[in-house]
């Protein structure tokens, strides 16, 4: 089931002139009942009702709305010209808005793609492209896109960890771009049955579920110290390399290798301690 389109006739003109012939058919009434003339009485009368019943076709579209067109339940066409439209009276008509929505999901709990439990919800920017495939091709759209929604955010979210555990590695929440990017395409796959486009899907809840919330919280101070121990080891390293390499450059002080060991071993601890040093001075026997 594809939109088409239909036309309509203008509804100012058109109720303007069914309100001319309504006039002049209560003037054949009234001229029949003078003259006592059932023609015109009788004539009077069917123009009065026939025009009564055309009444009926009139509507009305608001910007960014379509009205869709039935007869006996075949689909006639669907009319998107703003203002007050008139078309067949027996049309059954069926307003549909193609304005912009959006929705926020609920809050959904899924296990990531390594098994940990989170909670996770969106925020998904939708509109109605196709009014007759939203109409005929599902029962209701709106709860089509909300339920779609929610089970498109549980497969994506399946299919990534919670958390970048190895360099390169597309997780949820370090690569928000990707990800609503693959959300939004596995939403759209959903709803282009229904004649919905998806503008934008994006996450707006992302949390470990309670109960592990805080063995998932020690996990990440966990790793946050190693990174940053290896960060300062490395750098600590590189320093006491330098200075050994400078001393013996210039020539200031010739070690041995006990002496060189015990002095390697005192700059790492100044350069890799959490807390200020103390320094001890040496300043050997006075006798």
């Amino acid at each position: 089931m594809k939109e088409a389109p239909v036309k309509s006739l203008a509804g100012i003109p058109t109720l303007l002139g069914l309100l001319a012939v309504i006039a002049a058919s209560v003037y054949l009434v009234i001229q029949g009942v003078r003259s006592a003339s059932p023609a015109l009485i009788v004539t009077g009368l069917v123009v009065l009702v026939v025009t009564a019943v055309l009444l009926c076709g009139f509507y009305m579209v608001e910007p960014n709305q379509a009205a869709v067109l039935s007869l006996f339940g075949k689909y006639i066409g669907t009319n998107k010209d703003q203002g007050l439209r008139w078309n067949n009276p027996f049309f059954s008509t069926r307003k549909i808005s193609l304005r912009t929505r959006n929705f926020e999901s609920s809050k959904l709990k899924v296990n990531d793609l390594d098994g940990s439990p989170i909670e996770i919800a969106s925020v998904v920017v939708w509109q109605v492209v196709d009014s007759a495939e939203a109409v005929y091709n599902v029962d209701d759209y709106e709860s089509f896109v909300h339920i779609q929604s929610e089970s498109a955010l549980r497969a994506m979210a399946t299919s990534y960890p919670y958390d970048q555990h190895e360099e390169g590695k597309v997780s949820l929440r370090s690569h928000a771009s990707d990800i609503s990017k693959h959300l939004t395409e596995e939403i759209q796959e959903r709803l282009a049955l229904a004649g919905v486009n998806v503008i934008e899907a994006r996450i707006s809840h992302l949390a470990y579920a309670p109960e592990i919330a805080q063995a998932m919280l020690q996990r990440q101070q966990a790793g946050a110290i190693i990174a940053a121990r290896t960060r300062i080891v490395e750098g600590a390293v590189s320093m006491v390399e330098m200075a050994l390499s400078e001393l013996s450059k210039r020539n200031v002080v010739d070690l041995d290798p006990e002496r060189r060991a015990a002095m390697v071993s005192n700059l790492l601890v100044v350069l890799c301690g959490e807390r200020g040093t103390q320094p001890i001075v040496n300043a050997g026997s006075i006798y």
